[in-house]
């Protein structure tokens, strides 16, 4: 029968409290697959609860989501819904799809990825208009609003930001959209990995309310159940992105070039 290890027996691997590395989610990710690995947690067994992991490496629940993401994709753990999160025997290893943090090392990576979310996230907009319902955009709206008070508390806006993309993939019904962005998570914003914000050339503040008037304006067509405008709008506001980016590329080689 399968059992829940304590986490006072991983303890060895859990990061010191209070210390705040740039990379949680794959700190995380090689804790537990230490613990897989050297055996303190085995095939069949039931890894801790969402909340146990919180507390155990002082992450919030997006962070330890994200982690369990990434490790189910690697396919070292399985979740059985409703039950939890177990060991899985690891199988012979097949070609997978896979996007890492180290491959957003610099803008031209960053692009690259918009052009893959332009073409997603746009049919996922049109199909969210067609399929909302009033708690999903309810949810949308919750976004929205957190990301204006990051916005006026001086803050990145990153979790709000990819809070509203993500419940605009749930929108569709289609849980693939939504279990594509959880497995890329807050990577996905290219300012987690640029100076977009504080770079721009209108000033931060100026930049970041001009992403928020490009949300509200997918959140409107989503509301109003207008497909052509949410796809619409959701390549706009993708575009403008690596349009930015690209701009901000060329500017740094005419500084750079003799």
């Amino acid at each position: 029968m399968s059992s829940v290890k304590t986490l006072g027996s991983m303890a060895p691997n859990a990061p010191a409290r209070g210390r705040r590395p740039r990379g949680l989610v794959p700190e995380i990710v090689c804790a537990l697959e230490a613990d897989i690995r050297e055996g303190r947690l085995q095939i069949g067994d039931k890894l801790p609860t969402e909340s146990e992991l919180v507390n155990r490496f002082d992450v919030s629940r997006t962070v330890v989501r994200e982690a369990i993401s990434r490790l189910q994709a690697s396919g070292l753990v399985e979740t059985r819904h409703g039950i939890g999160t177990f060991v899985r025997e690891r199988q012979t290893p097949t070609p997978t799809f896979r996007i890492a943090p180290e491959d957003f090392a610099t803008a031209a990576d960053v692009i690259s990825l918009l052009e893959l979310r332009i073409s997603l996230e746009s049919e996922a907009a049109s199909l969210a208009a067609q399929r909302r319902d009033d708690a999903g955009l309810a949810a949308m709206g919750a976004a929205l609003a957190a990301f204006e008070a990051a916005i006026l508390a001086e803050s990145d806006a990153v979790p709000s930001d990819f809070q509203f993309h993500m419940e605009v993939a749930r929108a569709t019904g289609n849980r693939h959209f939504a279990d594509l962005m959880t497995y890329l998570g807050t990577m996905i914003i290219p300012r987690t990995r640029l100076k977009t914000a504080s770079d721009a050339p209108e000033g931060r503040l100026a930049y970041l309310q001009r992403v928020h008037h490009e949300h509200e304006s997918i959140f409107f067509a989503i509301r109003d159940r207008d497909a052509e405008a949410a796809r619409a709008a959701m390549r706009t506001h993708l575009n403008n992105s690596r349009e930015r980016l690209r701009r901000a590329q060329t500017a740094d080689t005419l500084v750079t070039s003799p």
